[in-house]
């Protein structure tokens, strides 16, 4: 078995307790995902199964879009609506905050920049993840990393309105974010209440594209199983990962070449190391390869067809 398989990723779980029950299901130990979400978050998660695998490396740097809930009024140790809130000093009156003054909040933390990653991540300094040093009351410096926001807007409800106010004197704000991978999107929102002189965090996440695969692609967890039993189709191919990649029809002596690691030759016009989507004369994706522009040549680097 082996494709793209895209999990509307329930809240509470885990992207390891979602890969896991993906394994069970279909009964194949090759299975990882491209991008963790946390598990309070939902959302499209991209599940790669069987050769697939193979794939990661082109599709972990995907843009990201979320839609997101950012709760003014207070901030909390981990960013978001999980963790414990932050005593902190006078915040302004969030019901009193206009439009104009929310999007001169957004403004700043649109484009390129470099974000600190929040100590509640995976992310690792000095071979230890953030978050076990978190949990332990250590925080360590961390260095800037550059990442890109290409979209940060307000969504207004059906009625017009964007902003809601809580029964504790809070407000929600409904955002939409396009960013690059690595972008935290809790960080973005504690930037946003620090803009704004108040508090903030996430209260809700919501991913719903990862590169080219959106909610519409996405089924359930509870789906996977009927679906198997069906004998319905629900991997995406191999070959809907690679979009951004120029591709390469070979003959069939060259496609023979390819599966067996050899290099064939070309009149490629890609630049010297570009990776290129190599299919047969069928159209069957066989591998990925390298254009060896000095020798005019594609290596073969990631070989995906099928084993016999």
């Amino acid at each position: 078995m082996d494709g793209i398989l895209i999990i509307d990723k329930p809240e509470g779980w885990t992207s390891h307790d979602v890969v896991a029950r993906a394994r069970r299901v279909l009964k194949e130990k090759r299975v990882g995902h491209t991008g963790t979400l946390d598990p309070f978050a939902t959302g499209v998660l991209v599940l790669l199964v069987g050769r697939a695998t193979r794939l990661a490396q082109f599709l972990s740097g995907a843009e990201k879009e979320y839609e997101a809930t950012v709760r003014l009024g207070f901030a909390t140790d981990t960013g978001d609506l999980t963790g414990v809130r932050r005593e902190a000093e006078r915040t302004a009156d969030c019901a009193t905050f206009k439009f104009e003054e929310l999007e001169a909040a957004l403004s700043p933390l649109r484009g390129e920049f470099g974000q600190v990653p929040p100590m509640y991540s995976a992310k690792k300094v000095g071979g230890r993840k953030l978050y076990e040093l978190a949990r332990k009351g250590e925080e360590v410096a961390r260095e800037a990393v550059p990442v890109r926001v290409s979209e940060f807007e307000i969504v207004r409800d059906g009625g017009g309105s964007f902003l809601t106010l809580n029964e504790d004197a809070t407000c929600d704000v409904r955002v939409r974010v396009v960013c690059s991978a690595g972008t935290y999107v809790r960080t973005l929102a504690e930037s946003f209440g620090e803009n704004l002189g108040t508090g903030a965090h996430l209260a809700a996440l919501r991913r719903t594209r990862a590169g080219e695969f959106d909610l519409s692609r996405a089924i359930s967890l509870e789906e996977l199983p009927r679906l198997l039993d069906a004998g319905e189709e629900f991997l995406v191919p191999l070959e809907a990962a690679l979009p951004h990649l120029p591709s390469a029809h070979l003959t069939a002596q060259d496609a023979a070449r390819v599966r067996h690691g050899a290099a064939v030759r070309a009149e490629g016009l890609w630049e010297g190391g570009a990776h290129v989507a190599l299919f047969d004369e069928g159209g069957a994706l066989v591998a990925v390869g390298a254009w060896d522009a000095a020798a005019e040549v594609l290596r073969p680097r990631v070989m995906l067809a099928v084993e016999k």
